[in-house]
């Protein structure tokens, strides 16, 4: 079961990083260089559809590995090696809440091109970090 599940978190966080990335990297430079924010709502009214279902699903398998390989979590142990990473990974996943929320509520409404290609390329970098983070938790640790 649970290399079923590890499964499902690494081709939910392919789509979720991906998209972020070809976001950051395909999208944004022309919104920005136009100084127009429709790119940015097109490409987030087709890749929303297959996001948000990708970070349901790293959010369910996430905590279900939590369970799976850090059943001692709230112990905050920074030595056990799973702890310490999963620790990462969630306090990741609130910087990332946050900003998504900022840009919801606050950037998005106004349409705020510059300020929400902060949020853009700042949740692009906290997505690569997810994906470091997972490779190092199971290929032994490079942190």
């Amino acid at each position: 079961m649970i290399k079923a599940v590890v499964f499902l978190h690494i081709v939910s966080a392919t789509i979720w990083t991906g998209g972020h990335l070809i976001l950051s990297l395909g999208f944004l430079p022309a919104a920005l260089k136009r100084n127009d924010f429709s790119i940015i709502e097109a490409f987030e009214s087709r890749y929303e559809r297959i996001g948000i279902p990708s970070l349901i699903i790293l959010l369910a398998t996430g905590v279900y590995m939590t369970i799976f390989y850090a059943p001692n979590l709230f112990e905050f142990d920074l030595y056990d090696h799973y702890s310490r990473h999963i620790i990462l990974k969630y306090s990741t996943l609130i910087v990332t809440i946050l900003l998504a929320i900022h840009a919801r509520f606050f950037l998005i409404p106004k349409r705020k091109l510059k300020p929400l290609a902060f949020h853009i390329v700042a949740v692009t970098i906290l997505a690569v970090f997810f994906v470091f983070l997972g490779y190092s938790a199971r290929s032994g640790g490079l942190l």
